[in-house]
């Protein structure tokens, strides 16, 4: 199933994609969904729902828009360490994201007035569906409640001024994460292997296959459980792949009035338009 976050005129709502439609579900968000009691499975199939929006007409807010935990990886494609000059990591590097910095799928990119060198990185997002804490590797696929398209947007000279990453990660409406989560049991169980694309202004910027990612979605939700408590709707995005503005020769940022595209097979595209910052 492809399941949607909608604005509404009576706030955001949790929808089930039905064909060209959407229906909405009585709970206020994905999220809220997946927290839900009676298993969200079943919940979600079950609901008959009040009414359909036209999916073309329909407003998307950031999927799962108030996650408990945005955690992301960084340096997850070998493509990418190489680009950015770094050693192969032997375990995940992690950082954070807060949900200011989540938009929707089709909602402007905000520059920041203090940076000239925002960049791109398309990535993979998943999203979880039980608790997991010290989830074996094995079992780890059981705890994922479905994947869903993300650009981890970055304001590279922020990320430089310490060793950690979170300064340059979570400027406020940076990272679009949608346009739907499109459920595990699509992928009978197994981890997906799907393209992955960006585009600035219809030039195609990264390609690769989520199969060449370093850590994986099992060896990520075994390794992160181990250190704390993942709850349903807790987002997670998986690294991206060489091709980002910062790696190239001469250096490419994003500008004012660009339009990014990120697209991952199956699961759908983000498509939004760059909007410089302004003074309040």
């Amino acid at each position: 199933m492809r399941l949607a976050t909608l604005r509404t005129s009576n706030g955001t709502r949790a929808a089930l994609r039905d064909g060209d439609s959407y229906v909405l579900l009585p709970h206020s968000d994905v999220g809220a969904l997946l927290a839900s009691d009676g298993g969200w499975q079943r919940v979600a199939a079950g609901e008959e729902g009040e009414r359909h929006i036209d999916v073309g007409a329909a407003d998307l807010a950031p999927v799962v828009p108030h996650p408990n935990k945005i955690i992301c990886l960084g340096l997850n494609y070998a493509t990418h360490i190489k680009e950015m000059g770094r050693d192969t990591p032997r375990y995940p590097t992690l950082f954070a994201k807060y949900e200011g910095a989540l938009v929707g799928a089709r909602d402007p990119i905000t520059l920041p007035m203090v940076s000239d060198s925002v960049d791109w990185e398309a990535e993979l997002a998943f999203v979880m569906g039980r608790t997991a804490r010290h989830v074996p590797r094995e079992s780890a696929l059981d705890f994922v409640a479905g994947y869903t398209v993300t650009n981890d947007v970055t304001v590279r000279e922020y990320q430089r001024r310490t060793r950690e990453f979170l300064a340059g990660k979570t400027f406020e409406a940076t990272t679009p994460l949608g346009p739907e989560l499109v459920t595990a049991d699509e992928f009978g169980g197994a981890e997906p292997d799907l393209e992955i694309r960006c585009e600035v202004d219809g030039e195609v910027m990264q390609r690769s296959r989520t199969s060449d990612l370093l850590f994986g979605v099992r060896d990520i939700v075994a390794y992160v459980s181990a250190i704390i408590t993942l709850v349903p709707g807790d987002v997670i995005l998986t690294g991206t792949p060489g091709g980002v503005g910062d790696g190239r020769s001469p250096k490419v940022y994003l500008r004012h009035g660009q339009h990014l595209r990120t697209v991952v097979e199956g699961l759908g595209e983000t498509l939004n338009v760059c909007v410089a910052e302004r003074q309040a």
